[in-house]
């Protein structure tokens, strides 16, 4: 008989208290109380009982047992792990951040002058030179860019009386950023934080090192090794002062206290230390691009609207085959979907079966094989304006690659000076085409890795499609958040074109949207 069974069996055992108790908890490690909590399914103890008898040891026995040889996957839920992740590339936050179990913040380019950032430099031998006078030449222009449109706005927008000068100044310089920002190339260091369970951090990190850019792969390896080695002790300073101050204690105490408050933390030894590339999604991502090169060969690039709210007439197994093929090209769903629905059924169903013949064990399906929501949105919009939408998780979210292909967009503003009134319109034009032209160059070059690493000198204002599905209570909310007129016009104007196309389609549906009209001008000052 276990210690739990003689506790529970005992005559004299008291009997189960019969009001709720709630408390909050503090202090254990993230595998330790993720093992506690587990342990509610396999023990009548309290959680205070619990923890008061696990060792970090006893739950590393636990996590290798349950989590790793029976798949009990849920266990690494209740580990929850905050990180820094500092100076590392936009391209590379965008990927990092791309979990639909995520919780975190970035660096915001409205708020922060990314001057002082630095950038990221892939390995590109003698290509070197040149894509440093790419990045250079871009921030430059964003420094100017900035300062002319700040200018631009205080002569548009007089101070009012009853406004603090330096509230004036921070507001109007937000705006400029908002121009600016369209110039920063993907290659900007950037930092951010994140706080996420120890199931989506080896998922993360295994999906990192199957990355095509070695900076990710870098990231992936050191987001793994910061959950296994000694955590940064946000007390230790504090400790150290309190262990002097009880030095006056016996010997044993003293020791006691410093083993409590200086140990060393490891946050996830256990839940991360196999996570490895990805093989599934590496060998399927492979095949898949071939796929997409073979059906579209020699096709061109048909335009297409900025949003596009696809029918939800197709078959299923269309959905499925196109939605596979998405993420490997730079064709708009709908293009890709007449192709793939004129294949007879044996050649769709061989596209599926590419997206789950090289599925392990414990893989989760690609995020393709999420379908059938009823909204679908095929948006080509600027990847800085990508990056906000990017935030709305309860959706699925498919991102193509960065290219020059769809060209690159303006900032604008309704009520704000446009680059021509402000005098930046040839500026603004003259940097993108350079960036352009620097891009192709590195692109077409014969540097190791070349197509990937060109992609760092793309600025924010590059197009990039990517597919948004969803329900229509997501689609609602994301129309009504980033309609607000205190938000980017870049984001404002796509989620007044998702909530057009709804009220296009589903009329008796447009009065539930409190939208704001993004077609007006905007009071500059209010944020």
């Amino acid at each position: 008989m276990s210690a739990d069974e003689k506790k529970n069996s005992s005559p004299d055992s008291a009997p189960a208290p019969s009001e709720t108790d709630v408390y909050a908890i503090h202090g254990a490690d993230p595998e330790v109380l993720a093992y506690a909590m587990a342990k509610y399914s396999r023990s009548a103890l309290s959680m205070k009982e619990s923890l008061a008898e696990i060792s970090s040891q006893r739950a590393e026995q636990f996590l290798n047992t349950f989590y790793f040889q029976y798949g009990h996957r849920s266990i690494a839920d209740l580990a929850h792990i905050p990180f820094a992740v500092e100076r590392l590339s936009l391209l590379a936050a965008i990927e990092l951040v791309d979990e639909q179990r995520w919780d975190g913040q970035e660096r915001s380019t409205r708020y922060q002058d990314f001057r002082r950032s630095g950038w990221y430099t892939p390995d590109l031998g003698e290509q070197k030179v040149a894509y440093t006078a790419a990045v250079e030449s871009l921030f430059l222009a964003y420094q100017r860019m900035g300062a002319g449109m700040l200018d631009a706005l205080k002569r548009a927008i007089p101070l009012p009386e009853e406004m603090k000068p330096e509230s004036y100044e921070r507001t109007l310089k937000a705006r400029a950023f908002d121009v600016a920002r369209y110039l920063l190339p993907l290659a900007t260091n950037t930092s951010l934080g994140q706080i996420v369970n120890a199931r989506t951090l080896e998922t993360q990190v295994s999906r990192l090192l199957t990355s095509e850019f070695a900076e990710v792969r870098q990231i992936g390896e050191k987001l793994r090794r910061a959950a296994t080695e000694p955590a940064w002790n946000v007390f230790h300073g504090d400790a150290q002062v309190l262990c002097e101050e009880i030095g006056s204690a016996d010997g044993k105490c003293k020791e006691r206290a410093a083993e409590m408050l200086l140990r060393p933390v490891k946050t996830a030894p256990t839940l991360v230390k196999y996570a490895t590339p990805n093989a599934y999604l590496e060998q399927s991502r492979k095949e898949l691009t071939a796929a997409a090169a073979e059906l579209m060969a020699g096709q061109s690039i048909d335009p297409a609207p900025v949003v596009d709210l696809l029918d939800d007439a197709e078959p299923l197994e269309v959905e499925l085959a196109t939605s596979l093929l998405y993420p490997h090209c730079h064709y708009s769903y709908r293009q890709l979907r007449s192709h793939v629905a004129a294949l007879n059924e044996a050649k769709r169903d061989e596209l599926i079966a590419v997206g789950t013949k090289h599925r392990g064990r414990h893989d989760e399906l690609l995020r393709a094989f999420s379908a059938g929501q009823s909204f679908r949105f095929d948006i080509l919009m600027d990847i800085g304006g990508f990056r906000d939408m990017h935030r709305h998780r309860r959706c699925v979210q498919l991102l193509q690659g960065y290219t020059d292909a769809h060209g690159y967009e303006e900032p604008v503003c309704p009520g704000q000076p446009t680059l021509a009134e402000a005098g930046l319109e040839t500026q603004y034009k003259a940097a993108m085409d350079a960036a352009l032209a620097a891009y192709r160059a590195l692109r077409d070059s014969d540097a190791l890795d070349a197509a990937q690493s060109a992609q760092y000198c793309l600025p924010l204002g590059m197009r990039c499609r990517s597919m948004f599905k969803m329900d229509f209570a997501e689609a609602l909310y994301i129309a009504e958040l980033r309609s607000g007129v205190a938000g980017h016009y870049s984001y404002r104007r796509i989620a007044w074109e998702m909530y057009r196309a709804i009220a296009a389609r589903h009329p008796a549906l447009a009065k539930h949207f409190r939208i704001e009209d993004v077609t007006e001008p905007v009071d500059l000052l209010k944020r």
